[in-house]
């Protein structure tokens, strides 16, 4: 049964697009520059601060971190906590034949995968970059 107090639990939309940004090593000048002109670092603190956002501002940041909307406008930490301890292997426990706590990939191959999405997102900022600075 769901706990009433978690359904009722507001997701904070900028708490999420922050968390999303620096697990992706983004700095906020950088999200503030791709999201245009009017933007700023200050404003990019303030949309980090506020509980829910708009929906074309959040369509926008997904699309430049590459995340799903939804994965901003759903996650839970304290909820992603509870379940990740809440299926943890202890090696005194009895686990059913069925539970298996191998993961199905490898973790250090998705490593190696979120480590080059990042280069080439660094390399694609450094582009970016280079142009404005020959444009000007």
């Amino acid at each position: 049964m769901i706990d009433t107090a978690m359904q009722n639990k507001k997701i904070h939309q900028g708490r999420n697009i922050k968390r999303f940004r620096e697990m992706l090593g983004i700095k906020q000048e950088t999200l503030a520059f791709e999201l245009g002109d009017d933007w700023s670092q200050k404003k990019v603190s303030l949309l980090e601060q506020k509980e829910t956002v708009e929906s074309d501002v959040l369509a926008q940041v997904a699309q430049i971190l590459k995340v799903p909307t939804e994965a901003i406008e759903n996650f839970d930490e304290e909820q992603a906590i509870n379940i990740i301890s809440n299926t943890a292997s202890f090696d005194n426990c009895q686990q059913p034949a069925f539970f298996n706590n191998q993961p199905t990939f490898n973790p250090l191959d998705k490593m190696v995968e979120l480590y080059e999405r990042m280069l080439k997102q660094q390399q694609e900022m450094i582009d970016k970059l280079e142009k404005l600075i020959q444009s000007k």
